[in-house]
């Protein structure tokens, strides 16, 4: 099999992978799978984006911000879920930020660059067997999340990934895509 069809093979396996088996991913790997993924495309002279890694203990400390965000009634009903989810179960938590303070041409470049990258570390670790969910839940713009998690006033959150091992028995369906002939509008010959 030549290099573009394990490429095509990748992008239309790649599934959103939301539970996970609780396997630790090694930190060595996530620091490959950033490495390779910084490759992304950018406009700027400096790449737009930097990174936040909870993993071991640290998990806690991300959860604990997360539900900072949340009424004090439903973490007493759900607190104790969400830190198996996200302590036990979950290897990584990984906040994609990028400089938000940027005019507003460069916001758009640096925004599309960071979500390219995202892309790039989903393609990565689906290839290693580790499975991503990418989320832009409300807590990724709340202010005591924010804090908590030492995301400055000038920085935006594209995206937190849940990243982890997962069951490769279960399948999941694609979503269903409209062929590209059908979105083409195709000026000349």
């Amino acid at each position: 099999m030549n290099r573009l069809n394990n490429i095509i093979e990748t992008i239309r396996e790649r599934r959103t992978i939301q539970e996970f088996n609780g396997a630790p991913v090694s930190k060595e790997l996530l620091l490959t799978l950033l490495e390779n993924a910084v490759w992304a495309p950018f406009h700027s002279k400096k790449e737009p984006w930097r990174f936040i890694l909870f993993v071991g203990d640290g998990r806690r400390a991300f959860a604990e911000a997360v539900m900072s965000t949340k009424p004090p009634e439903f973490v007493a009903k759900h607190g104790s879920q969400m830190l198996e989810a996200y302590c036990s179960q979950t290897p990584a938590h990984l906040i994609v930020v990028m400089k938000a303070n940027l005019p507003e041409k460069a916001w758009e470049e640096a925004f599309a660059a960071t979500a390219a990258l995202i892309q790039n570390i989903q393609l990565l670790a689906w290839e290693q067997g580790i499975g991503v969910v990418w989320k832009t839940s409300p807590y990724n713009e709340n202010p005591e999340f924010l804090a908590a998690v030492g995301v400055t006033s000038e920085e935006k959150v594209v995206g937190t990934l849940h990243l982890g091992y997962f069951d490769p028995e279960v399948k999941l369906d694609p979503k269903p895509r409209t062929p590209a002939r059908e979105l083409l509008t195709l000026i000349g010959d």
